[in-house]
């Protein structure tokens, strides 16, 4: 979800809307195409204040910054009890803590990336395109419903399920005491030991598709892989076990 996009779609809907970014030459290049933004802090209230945040139906929170999102949010939501708040965020781990502070919709990044994966699986398996595009619609309608109903628990990871005998793609987190933090794909030899094969591996919002067996693993490196449910499942389980 980039904020120029949703702008570009409020204003073929024929929404009025308002943008506030941190970047001065983004502010100057926008303004020049007409575009109603401003330069401001959008964690400072009276930023908030000063774009008529209070009269807003509708905010949308869409920045790289974990600690300015949240804050972002909570004051929204202290300014406008009845806004409701749609935030991407780059992890499903902080959906929970998201969601606390008052955001009515959250938009993993983590969760479009594993639906772009997955939709180069299908294609892998010469699955006709408008299938593809029919599973991928499927999916996030069940994935954006489950966001917009989350509740108490944040799952930390996503599993997505296609129409394929014995075929999983799921993420898989590696937690800061898992047993395979350090360890090359070549040490651990996934494939294998457990039929899976590793997709792509996301640290720090990069993504690394097709890693090598030279590639370490870290704490919190998220693994897209590919493989059947039960072997899926127990190297998750191994995941979370410590040293």
């Amino acid at each position: 979800m980039n904020g120029r996009n949703v702008a570009r779609s409020a204003k073929l809907a024929g929404i009025p809307y308002v943008m506030l970014d941190m970047n001065p030459e983004t502010v100057r290049l926008q303004k020049d195409r007409g575009e109603p933004i401003h330069y401001g802090d959008a964690t400072r209230e009276a930023v908030l204040e000063h774009a008529n945040i209070k009269e807003a139906r509708i905010a949308v929170v869409a920045i790289n910054d974990p600690t300015a999102t949240r804050g972002i949010v909570e004051t929204a939501r202290r300014l406008n009890p009845e806004i409701h708040l749609i935030v991407r965020t780059q992890y499903l781990q902080e959906m929970k803590p998201l969601h606390k502070l008052g955001a009515d919709e959250i938009i993993p990044e983590e969760f479009e990336t594993s639906v772009e994966i997955f939709s180069r699986v299908l294609a892998g398996y010469l699955i006709p395109m408008d299938e593809i595009e029919r599973i991928v619609i499927d999916i996030r309608s069940e994935g954006y419903e489950m966001f917009r109903k989350l509740s108490e628990e944040a799952s930390s990871s996503f599993a997505l399920r296609i129409d394929l005998p014995d075929v999983k793609v799921s993420t898989l987190r590696i937690p800061p005491g898992s047993p395979f933090k350090e360890k090359t794909l070549g040490e651990l030899d996934l494939r294998k030991s457990y039929g899976i094969t590793v997709l792509a591996i996301s640290r720090d919002s990069k993504i690394t598709s097709n890693p090598d067996g030279d590639m370490k693993l870290y704490p919190n490196d998220t693994l897209y892989a590919l493989g059947h449910p039960s072997k899926i499942s127990e190297v998750a389980n191994l995941l979370k076990k410590t040293r």
